[in-house]
């Protein structure tokens, strides 16, 4: 993926543990830069691009990092809380341990995103690629992803309750052992054409012949 035209860059410096409170970057390219267990309160990134940069175990509150590009990029054990990555793009990172709560994350590009051991809770993610995204065992919940793109990603055994199932189509979505709520139950059976009524009375009208 090509990285976001930018004007400036900063290449290969020690960020570690860095504190970028209120701090504002625009068109920057950081490239290889190491930003281990940092720390981002209120931090803002415009149309960034950020290459085999580390995010292990850093710490982002209430940031943004809007319109940015991720390319190789390791988020391991790090965490986003009411953070705001609109329209930021994802291409070859890992996300083992990552942990989101809150924000939007809208118009993100995770296709192909292994997050099968992210959190991610809370979020605004309308319209987010997530195609062919492996998120086994993930926990994904009370999520928006209406008009998310979910087509080929892997949701089994993922938790999936509270969240905005309306995109996806169990006919191209591999759901098998996801976790979801009665209210999600409705919407994916009416996807698949199904007519959900209420309950039948417990017992069968009389002279009715029962099998099995």
């Amino acid at each position: 993926m090509p990285m976001t035209p930018t004007e400036t860059e900063i290449r290969g410096e020690d960020w570690d543990g860095r504190d970028t409170h209120g701090q504002s970057y625009t068109r920057v390219a950081f490239i290889d830069v190491d930003l281990l267990e940092g720390t981002n309160r209120g931090g803002v990134f415009t149309e960034c691009a950020f290459r085999g940069s580390l995010f292990n175990a850093s710490s982002h509150t209430h940031a943004a990092f809007i319109n940015c590009t991720f390319t190789g990029c390791s988020f391991f054990d790090a965490s986003f809380i009411g953070c705001k990555l609109v329209g930021s793009l994802f291409d070859r990172c890992t996300f083992g341990l990552l942990t989101v709560t809150g924000g939007d994350w809208s118009f993100v590009g995770l296709a192909g995103a292994d997050l099968r051991k992210a959190s991610i809770t809370g979020v605004r993610m309308r319209e987010a690629n997530l195609a062919g995204a492996r998120c086994q065992g993930a926990t994904l919940q009370y999520l928006d992803l209406s008009g998310a793109v979910l087509q080929g990603a892997d949701l089994s055994r993922a938790d999936l309750r509270g969240s905005d199932l309306s995109s996806l189509n169990p006919l191209t979505t591999t759901v098998r052992g996801a976790v979801i709520d009665i209210q999600q139950a409705a919407v994916l059976a009416g996807v698949l054409g199904l007519q959900v009524r209420p309950d039948l009375p417990q017992d069968p009208p009389q002279g009715a012949v029962l099998t099995g």
